[in-house]
């Protein structure tokens, strides 16, 4: 049963839905993140991936949405994540807090604004109590599959078999796929191999693989049973338990004349096993954004010193080779240019008061190299006849407003620069040879 919890402010409000409260360890729950709006979203938004306590998450994808509130229609954006719990303990699907842009009602510029969502509480039931809990898998589909490397009908003491078990579960992650448990057998040492998990995910779907071996060490002559292997997965969908059977193995093991190789197998196998052990405790170690301690520290110590290696090129860069200064200088020099006041000019025109645009306007032509600094003077010098024409139509009308000439103004400014700068230019010292 699906169920939901908004949360708003004005125009701008969020849900979180889930489509079950109550889950088994292991069995996923879809949670659906969503943001809407009584406008639209000037920039998208990047939901992420988010972290909960007990449960591994994956994020899905993210989905255009409408929906309509009390009549008013809403754009929303909504992300969708699968949460798979692994303990024993109710799940808490945190408070979220996005940034998102978006105008108001009957405006078209976009305002940084923040929205939060809700925590959920997700109950989780624990392992029935007629279930293995180091077997239990949740999964809506599990394949399972066997070989074998070796002769399984020419064995004599002291050879070694290897068994080789692959399962892939569909809509889990590899992380909750249980561990193939290995019986002992009297007269046969094992040795587990190490195993390799994987899991790959589309747009709508995630499966997980695993796959592990052991390899048997027979030290006795005589008939061995290699037992079978039962794989038992719960399927949420149906709520009923499936199981795969891997049927067992008859081996006659013959007598082997050079038993001295058996404690030569035995002691290379032990290496290996002990070699296989000692990487998973180093893999089992505390890890920081997926790293060993150590690797963390090494990348930290490696990013500080190329940061303040960088730190004194730059000091060296903006003051012993003076580009402080020169960018100072730079910087004084365009707040005092004619450039500069005629981009205050264009900021103020779009804008109502029309003190501030008048004021700007002649700001800037006071910065030119005019006879007078007038409009007219700039018209007369450096604009058409169709810039003198409009000018006294515009002194004319009760309140002159620039805005009215400003395709004119631009036009008349280009020219101006265009001549300045032809002036201003170094006479040239080319010369040809006679």
């Amino acid at each position: 049963m699906a169920s939901f919890h908004g949360f708003g402010q004005r125009h701008l409000f969020s849900e979180v839905t889930v489509n079950r409260t109550k889950v088994y360890v292991g069995e996923p729950v879809e949670v659906s993140v969503s943001i809407y709006t009584s406008t639209w979203f000037t920039k998208g938004v990047n939901f992420g991936n988010i972290k909960v306590k007990g449960a591994f998450t994956v994020f899905f994808r993210s989905v255009a949405s409408t929906k309509k509130v009390n009549g008013k229609n809403y754009a929303g954006v909504v992300a969708i994540y699968n949460v798979f719990p692994y303990d024993n303990q109710d799940l808490i699907f945190p408070s979220l807090e996005f940034t998102v842009e978006t105008p108001n009602d009957g405006d078209s510029k976009g305002l940084k604004r923040v929205v939060k969502t809700k925590s959920r509480i997700i109950e989780v039931k624990p392992v029935p109590n007629n279930f293995d809990r180091d077997e239990w898998l949740v999964s809506s589909s599990v394949t399972v599959n066997e070989s074998w490397s070796g002769d399984l009908k020419n064995i004599k003491v002291g050879d070694v078999i290897q068994r080789n078990i692959y399962r892939k579960a569909f809509g889990t992650v590899s992380e909750l796929i249980p561990p193939v448990k290995w019986d002992s057998i009297e007269g046969v040492s094992l040795y587990p191999t190490r195993a390799d998990i994987k899991s790959e995910k589309s747009k709508t779907s995630i499966s997980a693989s695993r796959s592990e071996g052991v390899r048997y060490l027979f030290e006795k002559e005589g008939t061995i049973s290699l037992p079978e292997i039962t794989v038992n997965y719960w399927n949420p969908h149906q709520n009923k338990l499936y199981k795969r059977t891997l049927k067992s193995q008859t081996i006659e093991v013959l007598p082997n004349p050079d038993l001295g190789m058996l404690e030569t197998v035995r002691d290379s196998l032990q290496v290996a096993d002990q070699e296989i052990n000692e990487e998973s405790t180093e893999e089992a170690e505390m890890k920081i954004l997926g790293l060993s301690l150590r690797d963390f520290l090494t990348y930290v110590l490696i990013i500080c010193a190329v940061l303040y290696a960088l730190y004194r090129f730059v000091k060296w860069l903006m003051i012993t080779k003076g580009l402080l200064e020169k960018w100072r200088l730079q910087r004084k020099t365009y707040l005092h240019s004619e450039k500069y006041y005629f981009k205050l000019f264009l900021d103020e025109v779009a804008k109502k008061n029309a003190n501030t645009k008048l004021n700007a306007l002649y700001n800037w032509i006071d910065r030119l190299d005019l006879k007078e600094p007038t409009l007219r003077n700039l018209a007369i010098n450096y604009g058409s006849a169709d810039f003198i024409s409009h000018l006294d139509q515009a002194e004319k009308k009760t309140s002159f407003n620039p805005i009215d000439l400003i395709h004119d103004i631009k036009q008349a400014r280009k020219n101006y620069v265009k001549i300045i700068n032809q002036e201003t230019q170094p006479a040239s010292h080319d010369w040809i040879n006679p």
